[in-house]
């Protein structure tokens, strides 16, 4: 099956992409020092066929982090890592967005050199939640997250401007575009779901209240960079770290409007399969999100292939794709969808943490002919 809408151009905003093979962010942790290096240079620089490359989750803020070994924007020395990244990806070719992240309850106080608590809308854990932690011995692995503490209503507008802050540290290193995380159960999607946010200030109660922390973040971001420089995630019905809604749909809903009246670049919805839940979209929601959002470019990622993005491109559902796992394992990923090449098999037990092994080695294409 040709593929040529898939590989044809499209603007993000003020971005034109040359094709719409997006690479989704992808947490590696092997970031030791939370400061981007070499190994980040050359992993990066090697994928940029792509539409455009989103960075793994990067950390807006200390309190932010959940795990040990990813990095973060909050310094200088962590902002002129990420440079060299996009410097390394521009000189390639390709084009960069910074995904800003704030794991919220998914935290640990281990994580967090002065052993605070990880804050969250509600002291609520996430029945589930796991942090990736250091011991003291040196060792390092899962533990499960701890009972956050409440954000008071006071302290909100310190955690906006943390994003606010981290978007301008983007734009300084160079990034085209920077995307809000607000999916996978961390904060900002905490705030938006029923079953964390039991606040009863302006932050929590109605879907208006629920959604006003997420909003107010895209608010400051986009003061930085300009609407058409900044996309979003969401990751409706999903069920990860404990997390349960009442109201996902609307929720959503709500969300792909407000996000268009603001002129967001594009939307990005998440439906991982390895998150459990039935969450696979169907035909009629994504129609009801692209009726709302009509004005970005509305991407998809999670379980999808070439030709299932064409399918959904075909129809007018949907503008793309984020590819997470084939990006892994196929630096070249776009050249083996025009030609139509077998993909590279992932080795799962180098997903995270480690050295250039599973990173910087699977082999292009051209080497394998």
């Amino acid at each position: 099956m040709a593929v040529d809408k898939l590989l044809s151009p499209i603007n993000f905003g003020a971005v034109q992409l040359p094709n719409r093979v997006l690479m989704a962010p992808l947490t590696r942790a092997r970031c030791r020092d939370q400061v981007p290096g070499e190994m980040q240079r050359t992993y990066y620089s090697q994928r940029a066929g792509a539409g455009m490359i989103i960075s793994e989750a990067t950390n807006i803020s200390e309190s932010a982090r959940g795990y040990v070994f990813t990095p973060s924007i909050f310094t200088d020395e962590q902002e002129a890592g990420w440079k060299g990244v996009v410097d390394a990806v521009h000189e390639a070719g390709g084009r960069m967005c910074l995904q800003l992240w704030h794991v919220g309850r998914v935290g640990h106080e281990m994580v967090h050199p002065d052993g605070r608590k990880p804050v969250a809308p509600s002291a609520i854990r996430g029945e589930g939640a796991k942090s990736y932690v250091q011991f003291e011995d040196g060792s390092e692995g899962l533990q499960d997250s701890s009972t956050p503490r409440a954000l008071e209503t006071k302290e909100i507008p310190e955690v906006v401007d943390e994003y606010r802050q981290a978007a301008i540290r983007a734009k300084r290193a160079g990034f085209d575009m920077v995307e809000v995380h607000a999916a996978n159960a961390y904060l900002l999607q905490q705030f938006m779901a029923t079953g964390s946010n039991k606040r009863t200030d302006a932050y929590g109660g109605s879907i208006e209240n629920r959604a006003r922390l997420p909003l107010e973040v895209v608010d400051a971001v986009v003061e930085v960079m300009g609407a058409d420089r900044v996309g979003i995630r969401m990751s409706p019905f999903i069920e990860l770290f404990g997390l349960t809604d009442d109201e996902p749909k609307a929720m959503a809903f709500y969300m792909a409007e407000q996000l268009n009246k603001r002129g967001l670049a594009y939307l990005h919805i998440n439906e991982p399969d390895w998150a459990g839940g039935d969450i696979k979209l169907t035909d009629e929601f994504r129609q009801s999100m692209r009726e709302r959002f009509a004005d970005g470019a509305l991407i998809f990622c999670g379980h999808y292939t070439a030709e299932g993005t064409e399918a959904l491109i075909e129809k007018g559902l949907g503008d793309g794709a984020a590819f997470g796992r084939p990006y892994i394992a196929n630096p070249d990923l776009v050249e083996r969808f025009r030609v139509g090449a077998e993909l590279n098999k992932p080795d799962e037990a180098t997903y995270y943490g480690g050295d250039e092994k599973g990173y910087t080695d699977y082999p292009f294409l051209s080497e394998q002919n």
